[in-house]
């Protein structure tokens, strides 16, 4: 028990990191954003790789993050159902949830994905757009991060289940425990 709780805070905290790294990302692609409106509607330019930028901006965030908000309870989920109920019904919900969806999700992603990057870094691939960003394929790289840090975040959801379902949800700190309902 002593190690699946280990596994949820090292998980936890490596999605923490990024999640809190990469959400600087947001101040980002607001300046970009807000530049590229001031060339367009104030100086009647506009600089094409400037508008890829933004977008891709929040594509490397939204996957990055997405472990991050799995962790902090900020996916969506029917809470009328969910946030009453008791402690021990909420590790069931989350145990099944995880190994009947999130992870053959997190599979299915991978699978499709695979070969769609790979070809884009096979073609060094850009933006479609003349002009813009080089480099897509980084980009298009990200859903395998989105992969990871959602399944890991999944094993974390699944092994702090286990111990809820064990009755040594008491081995995980406050911050990494369940919410009782009114939270």
């Amino acid at each position: 028990m002593q190690l699946l709780a280990a596994l949820v805070r090292i998980i936890s905290g490596l999605n923490l990191v990024i999640g809190k790294t990469f959400a600087w990302l947001s101040l980002a692609m607001v300046i970009v954003c807000f530049t590229v409106v001031v060339q367009r509607y104030v100086f009647a330019t506009s600089i094409l790789w400037m508008q890829d930028l933004y977008v891709w901006i929040n594509g490397f965030m939204f996957t990055a993050v997405a472990g991050y908000a799995l962790l902090r309870d900020d996916h969506v989920r029917v809470d009328i159902l969910y946030a009453p109920a008791p402690l021990r019904r909420k590790a069931m919900i989350d145990l099944m949830g995880v190994l009947l969806f999130l992870l053959p999700f997190c599979w299915v992603v991978y699978s499709y994905s695979w070969n769609y990057i790979l070809r884009s870094w096979r073609l060094m691939e850009g933006s479609a757009n003349v002009g813009g960003m080089p480099g897509l394929y980084l980009l298009k790289s990200f859903i395998l991060v989105f992969v990871v840090v959602v399944s890991l975040q999944g094993i974390a959801m699944a092994a702090r289940s286990i111990l809820v379902l064990a009755g040594r949800e008491d081995l995980l700190p406050p911050h990494l425990r369940y919410k009782t309902h009114g939270e």
